[in-house]
C-alpha cells in the first residue's frame, strides 16, 4: 500500500492517549483529579497574567508610543533592480513590480500588512535602460538616474 494522503497513520507507539482524570480512586487520579486541594487552581481557571490580586505587570508599567493608523506606507524599491529585471523601453508600475516578484502582494519590509501601500523609487545603484516609470514618490537621485538614461517618469495621480 502506498503512502497516500488518504491513508496516512501515524507510526505505532508516537500516540499516547491523554490520561482520563476524575474517574474513580482505582485510576490514579480519582477525587481532586491531580488539582491538589482547594484554592483557585483547583476550583476554577486563573486568568493568564493574574498575580492573585496584586496589580499584573502590564498594568504596572508605562504606556508607551502610539501607531499611527493614518500613516502612509511605502515599498521601496531601488533604480537597480529595476534595471534588473525590466526589458529597455517596459512600463515599470506597481502592478508590474508585484508581477516580477520585487515586491510582496501585502507585506512590507517590517512585515506589516499592507492594504493600500504606495511605491517610492530609490537611486541606489545605476540604471542603463531607457523605462517609463510609474510609482507614488521619487528620490532625486532616482528621478535624476531614470532621466539621464533616457527614460520617464510619472506619478500615479498623473496615470489615473
Amino acid at each position: 500500500m502506498a503512502n497516500e494522503l488518504s491513508n496516512l497513520k501515524p507510526q505505532p507507539g508516537s500516540r499516547k492517549a491523554a490520561m482520563r482524570v476524575g474517574r474513580g480512586e482505582g485510576s490514579g487520579k480519582g477525587k481532586t483529579a491531580g488539582r491538589g486541594s482547594k484554592g483557585q487552581r483547583a476550583r476554577g481557571t486563573v486568568p493568564i497574567g493574574f498575580e492573585g490580586g496584586q496589580m499584573p505587570l502590564h498594568r504596572r508599567l508605562p504606556k508607551r508610543g502610539f501607531k499611527n493608523i493614518h500613516a502612509k506606507h511605502y515599498f521601496e524599491v531601488t533604480v537597480e533592480k529595476l534595471n534588473k529585471r525590466f526589458e529597455d523601453g517596459a512600463t515599470v508600475d506597481i502592478r508590474a513590480i508585484k508581477a516580477v516578484g520585487l515586491i510582496s502582494e501585502k507585506i512590507d519590509k517590517n512585515g506589516r500588512l499592507l492594504r493600500n501601500a504606495n511605491l517610492k523609487i530609490l537611486g541606489n545603484g545605476e540604471i542603463t535602460k531607457k523605462l517609463h516609470v510609474i510609482a507614488d514618490k521619487f528620490t532625486k537621485s532616482a528621478q535624476e538616474k531614470i532621466e539621464a538614461a533616457g527614460g520617464t517618469i510619472s506619478t500615479g495621480e498623473e496615470s489615473k
